[in-house]
């Protein structure tokens, strides 16, 4: 993959899109932001943008989830069951690959920032490594040999913290990790936002506690040699980090082979991208979308 083809981007998250035209990070031609709204809203706006952009080679589409990433399935691309209302069943894919007209490669939200950040940023020059936003939603850009791999990571059921009996906020599973640690179960849990939350809130113990089991459960796969904490959640909260840390280790007891575990703060990191991991790794699924399209 090169650098130089243009690329047009599309990030489609759960409160906003990013459109971005690009060849990487040092040369973003214009980034647009579009509110999430009503499917067919949303998506006659990316289309608007797009239609404006000229030049570009190829398209990349990072979307929330569940996707379809199955090209022999009739529904490759399209969101599935998803929790955001009016979305489940919405044709995103290739409704844009045929507006643009140029070949188009389509990926989760979190995947694509993980390919981000392995590209250009805190992963770099590694081919084994995950990616955690936490925001909205929680999803996990799990990354093995350099290939994603297709997952809900963030719908697994942590062990509980002691005491803690609060059912969750996911309509699907209740206290599974989204449903006890994304923005909107710390908003319920605390009634306020987690940007409102001082760090000695209560609401913050159980969840570092979840977000930790989620990376002990990570760490088990025998996969990641980093993994990067991102999203609005662990961007706006700095104290999670040394606290999530802490916990990992402790549950962990030992009992894991990874040498990288030795050294925690460079195992658990931040995105270097930061808010532009997501959009930059749809920059880097357009270049797939050129490499696959150019070996057939």
């Amino acid at each position: 993959m090169t650098s130089t083809p243009l690329i047009a981007g599309v990030e489609l998250g759960g409160t906003k899109c990013n459109c971005i035209l690009a060849t990487g990070p040092d040369d973003i031609r214009e980034t647009v932001r579009v509110p999430t709204t009503t499917p067919e809203e949303t998506l006659a706006a990316i289309e608007a943008v797009l239609a404006r952009w000229t030049g570009f080679e190829a398209l990349g589409i990072a979307s929330f989830g569940p996707v379809s990433l199955d090209r022999s399935a009739a529904n490759y691309g399209f969101i599935t069951a998803t929790t955001k209302p009016g979305w489940s069943d919405t044709d995103v894919g290739l409704r844009l690959a045929r507006h643009t007209g140029v070949p188009m490669a389509f990926q989760t939200d979190v995947v694509g920032a993980a390919l981000g950040e392995g590209h250009w940023g805190a992963a770099r020059g590694l081919s084994d490594y995950a990616y955690i936003t936490v925001g909205t939603g929680v999803g996990i850009g799990l990354v093995a040999d350099g290939l994603p791999i297709a997952g809900e990571l963030g719908h697994v059921r942590p062990v509980r913290m002691a005491g803690d009996a609060w059912p969750g906020i996911c309509v699907f599973h209740g206290d599974c990790v989204e449903g006890l640690a994304s923005g909107p179960a710390i908003a319920a849990r605390a009634g306020r936002p987690a940007a409102d939350l001082p760090a000695d809130h209560p609401a913050w113990d159980s969840v570092a506690h979840t977000l930790a089991q989620l990376l002990h459960t990570l760490v088990l796969t025998g996969v990641p040699r980093r993994i990067v904490m991102g999203g609005g959640v662990m961007t706006g909260v700095p104290h999670l980090f040394p606290r999530i840390r802490t916990l990992l280790a402790g549950s962990l007891g030992g009992y894991a082979a990874l040498a990288e575990l030795s050294d925690l703060d460079a195992f658990i990191v931040a995105p270097q991208l930061g808010n532009n991991a997501g959009p930059l790794g749809a920059i880097v699924l357009g270049h797939h979308a050129l490499d696959a399209a150019a070996s057939k």
